[in-house]
């Protein structure tokens, strides 16, 4: 067997849908823990300051930024490791199913594992399903803020105080940001067009986007990986029903 060949082999053994959906989900992983730890520190600068007078008002907040920022360093390094997991299967039923490497076949050890893997990112899937909805959420709150802020700024240009705005206001109350009895817990005229013009707001804004699509991207892994862990179990099965093993 030529060298020509034998990259031939190798080239055809390497399980490129589990690849891509490796990469991607690195990629939408690097996305949504980087950025959305920035963004969760930002957001609580931008609430004690322009939301919140008592420390106690945020305390809540800020203690669930707290701790879902260490949820997302778990969750990098949990999704850095199943990723060289799912990769080393696809590598794996790959190679079998293409009976790729002489004398190695699938085994029944081997397809219960492939049905586990299958199993769980199914489940995972699902669990990222919701989690990129919530990520969702703070991008929806910015993108209410910035159409008030525009609306704001319309206004200011076509009369002469801003003072006279102070009906048009952004509740961080109303999205669950805060308590009810905080106070103020919105704001209002002035502050709101202050908040407008300060760069906090838009990297806040651009970093939450980020994070949004971050999570989407790892989804659209997840679904890969279903995919092409389905399609190299059921051809296992049918290779073990006909007696290839």
């Amino acid at each position: 067997m030529g060298c020509y060949d034998c990259c031939i082999r190798c080239i055809g053994a390497v399980p490129y849908p589990s690849l891509v959906a490796t990469l991607l989900c690195y990629a939408g992983m690097a996305l949504f823990c980087g950025c959305g730890h920035e963004a969760l520190t930002q957001t609580e600068v931008l609430v004690e300051t322009y939301f919140a007078r008592n420390i106690q008002d945020y305390v809540v907040m800020a203690s669930f930024i707290k701790y879902f920022q260490y949820v997302i360093y778990g969750l990098a390094s949990f999704f850095f490791l199943y990723g060289i997991l799912l990769l080393a299967e696809g590598f794996y039923t790959t190679s079998a199913v293409k009976q790729t490497f002489g004398e190695f076949r699938s085994t029944q050890c081997g397809r219960c594992l492939s049905l586990t893997f299958i199993i769980v990112t199914y489940i995972l899937a699902f669990i990222w399903l919701a989690v990129f909805a919530f990520s969702a959420i703070p991008v929806f709150f910015l993108f209410n803020m910035e159409q008030t802020c525009h609306t704001v700024n319309i206004l200011s240009e076509t009369t002469p105080s801003i003072n006279q705005h102070g009906w048009i206001c952004m509740d961080a109350r109303q999205y669950g940001l805060l308590p009810w009895n905080a106070m103020p817990g919105k704001s209002c005229g002035t502050t709101l067009a202050a908040i407008c013009k300060t760069s906090e707001f838009y990297v806040t804004y651009d970093l939450y986007i980020a994070a949004f699509a971050g999570a989407g991207i790892t989804l659209l892994a997840l679904f890969l990986y279903l995919v092409a862990t389905t399609y190299n179990y059921a051809v296992l099965r049918f290779l073990g029903r006909k007696g290839i093993r």
